[in-house]
């Protein structure tokens, strides 16, 4: 059996925790931060981990983590 491809787009937005749960990135850190406070653009580096309800749909675009 052929090896599955990973979609690259998702490969680029997601990656894998150790625990094997998916990670991602928060919007609003691109540009315009002058007049976001400190607070908000530090809690904006931490990525949250995706919801339950589309872990799955993730993890069928990258099946090798």
């Amino acid at each position: 059996m052929p090896k599955m491809k990973t979609n690259k787009g998702a490969a680029k937005r997601f990656r894998t925790t150790g625990t094997g749960k998916i990670r991602r990135n928060r919007a609003f850190r691109r540009h315009i931060l002058t007049k976001k406070s400190p607070k908000r653009k530090r809690q904006l580096r931490t990525g949250p981990v995706v919801d339950s309800a589309n872990t799955k749909a993730v993890k069928r675009l990258m099946p090798y983590g």
